[in-house]
């Protein structure tokens, strides 16, 4: 990459002079491993990479890369599927050595800087007994999860992660340090929660926390073959479940596990895993329509801290750096059989065991918190779908984003309209749009104007001015 005329020595020089953390450019030894990201597929090679250490250098580096005309980037987990955490010939603001965490067991609550991660953030406020609705990879960041909306295994219960932010710490595209909340520029925490990181770099948010020690998981494992009726199954146990339970079906690739029978392994077959949030004995009688069901061939019911079960998806390839990754996602009703048709045709399509087929219980505290409350669309919907195509050799990338798009487009006459936005991957500008709906898009495209009306902050689920 040819040397920038906007990075000079001279203008390196002064950003170092105000700048605390390590400035990362093409030369650098840790080069490589600052531009990685989740999806491996995402090659981009930045200009410099900003590792910030406070909010003193987010202002500084926002304020070098506007007066420069640069490009920038905010990473926080990295695990954005669109790969919007690193740009090409810009500025990464790395803000994931910002690891600050503050719990305050009095008022249930608890600020986390922009760096966090979910497993990092999960073990301080379980120090208390406490927890907040988190991503299904604990992985992944706090701040990137929570701007798009949240969804984990505590929503039914305490609803998205949205829905638990109080308030949102910010630097503007002017370099200003503010906080948004329902007392302090109520629109713009309004836009914050659901639509992502157009409005500025988050600094830090403080979230509302929930008495959470102990979850009941089970898990139930079915054949490929009884896809269609474990789906039907599914739907119909979900109808009644308790707000304390969480559920979710996969097709997927079947585990290497002492439960699971050898013909099973690494082959794609059906996994229901569903989470309580309570004692062992009302668990049972909430799981027992997935146990009836089948039976399953393999399945695990058994009581475990939060954390466990915070990290169960974590060692998935889904979950790994290091793999190419394509999911394209939609809001569903009730799945009818010609859908679920659909989908096992697709499925029979798959190019590799580790592509497959999700589909998320919604509902619960979800679904009765006002549509206009938050930016996050859909609150209406039972459930959120998703085709995710994973590989290991990136040159074999074509015929998975093949797949992944046409199975999702042949779903799409069944769905709802709109999707979550943090699953949006490489898609179309119109696609953003389409996400949040006409009358919120038009909310946040207000915001934008008031905010960002150059549009800065475009490595992102990009609402434009």
């Amino acid at each position: 990459m040819p040397a920038d005329p906007r990075l000079d020595p001279e203008a390196l020089a002064a950003l170092q002079g105000e700048f605390r953390g390590e400035l990362v450019d093409p030369a650098h030894p840790r080069y490589d491993a600052a531009r990685a990201v989740w999806n491996a597929r995402i090659d981009r090679r930045p200009a410099l990479v900003a590792r910030c250490t406070g909010v003193a250098d987010v202002v500084a580096a926002v304020r070098f890369a506007r007066a420069r005309g640069l490009l920038l980037a905010v990473r926080g987990g990295g695990h954005d599927v669109a790969g919007n955490a690193v740009c090409e010939g810009g500025l990464v603001l790395d803000m994931s050595g910002m690891k600050g965490v503050r719990v305050d067991p009095a008022r249930r609550t608890v600020h986390a800087q922009a760096g966090l991660t979910w497993n990092e953030l999960d073990r301080e406020t379980q120090v208390f007994g406490l927890a907040t609705t988190g991503g299904q990879c604990s992985k992944t960041g706090v701040v990137g999860v929570g701007l798009g909306g949240g969804v984990g295994w505590l929503m039914r219960q305490h609803g998205l992660t949205v829905d638990n932010i109080l308030a949102v710490d910010l630097v503007t595209a002017d370099g200003r340090c503010l906080t948004a909340s329902a007392d302090q520029h109520p629109e713009l925490y309004w836009g914050l929660r659901g639509g992502g990181g157009n409005f500025g770099v988050v600094t830090g948010m403080e979230l509302r926390l929930h008495p959470v020690e102990r979850m009941v998981v089970g898990v139930f494992m079915h054949p490929a073959e009884r896809f269609a009726e474990a789906l039907r199954a599914f739907q119909a146990s979900a109808a009644a479940e308790p707000d304390e339970m969480c559920s979710v079906l996969l097709c997927a690739e079947m585990p290497a596990m002492p439960t699971v029978p050898p013909e099973m392994r690494g082959v794609l077959g059906v996994i229901i895993v569903a989470s309580y949030h309570g004692p062992l004995a009302a668990a049972e009688q909430a799981f027992a329509p997935l146990r009836r069901f089948g039976p399953p061939t393999a399945e695990m019911v058994r009581e475990v801290p939060y954390t466990t079960l915070q990290t169960m998806f974590d060692g998935g390839p889904a979950a790994s750096y290091g793999n190419g990754q394509c999911m394209r996602s939609e809001f569903f009703a009730d799945l009818s059989d010609a859908a679920i048709a659909v989908v096992e045709d697709q499925l029979r399509r798959a190019p590799s065991p580790m592509c497959g087929f999700e589909l998320l219980h919604l509902g619960g505290a979800v679904a009765r918190v006002p549509e206009d409350a938050t930016a996050f669309p859909r609150r209406d919907a039972p459930w959120f779908g998703l085709f995710q195509s994973t590989w290991k050799d990136l040159g074999d990338s074509d015929r998975h984003l093949r797949w992944t798009v046409d199975a999702w487009q042949a779903l799409r006459p069944f769905a709802l309209g709109g999707t979550y936005a943090n699953y949006v991957d490489d898609e179309p500008q119109e696609r953003i749009a389409e996400a949040f709906g006409p009358a919120k898009y038009g909310r946040l495209v207000d915001l934008k104007r008031a905010w960002d009306p150059d549009n800065f902050f475009r490595m992102n689920k990009n609402i434009r001015p």
